[in-house]
């Protein structure tokens, strides 16, 4: 690991488990070699770090770009391998940066859903996590958070001492009749096949 991710890794570890009880069920299950997908529902700003934590090796960040704009935390993100998005329009050019760092046998997380829910509800899975499995082949971690809506929100404020915890599936591999078909139906279907993998994943795994 880097020096800036490792002490943010280290720090992030700390505070999850001191103010959040967080724990990881099922980490064995998570792809630690090669180029590897981890897909993960969206429910707050704390799901990306819990993500990275629960890896031991470093993994890539989708983040929308207008974080980087924010003080102090902003400009040290590109450290801690933020790929910036433009959430503004389709933004193909951090989807090639995430399927070369895949093909180049590194991890990355991607939530399927795209944006934090507001309520709890699944959003509706988007197809730029079929596309990069398209284009890759890559294995997908599916994993399901629970608990961090509770502990932060969107548009509220940290609830500490929240338990959080983290399931991992088993993990999803892709054989080439699975990337027949062309275009946004393919990328649609496979995001959808994680979605649902995601959705199953239960609490006392």
């Amino acid at each position: 690991m880097g020096v800036h991710y490792q002490c943010f890794y280290r720090l992030a570890e700390f505070l999850a488990r001191t103010c959040f009880d967080f724990r990881v069920v099922h980490r064995e299950r998570i792809i630690e070699e090669g180029g590897a997908i981890l897909a993960m529902n969206h429910e707050s700003y704390l799901d990306p770090p819990l993500a990275g934590i629960a890896c031991r090796r470093e993994i890539h960040y989708l983040a929308r770009k207008t974080l980087l704009d924010w003080p102090v935390l902003g400009p040290i993100l590109p450290k801690l391998n933020v790929i910036p998005v433009d959430q503004d329009r389709a933004d193909m050019s951090a989807l090639k940066t995430v399927i070369k760092l895949v093909r180049a046998g590194h991890s990355t997380v991607i939530f399927p859903e795209g944006s934090r829910t507001l309520d709890g509800d699944f959003l509706p899975a988007l197809p730029g996590l079929g596309l990069v499995i398209a284009k890759t082949r890559a294995p997908v971690v599916p994993m399901r958070i629970f608990g961090a809506r509770a502990a932060f929100p969107r548009g509220g404020k940290p609830r500490l001492f929240t338990p959080i915890t983290l399931v991992v599936g088993e993990p999803i591999f892709f054989s080439k009749a699975d990337l027949t078909g062309d275009g946004r139906d393919l990328y649609q279907g496979l995001s959808e096949r994680v979605m649902r993998r995601i959705s199953d994943l239960r609490l006392e795994e």
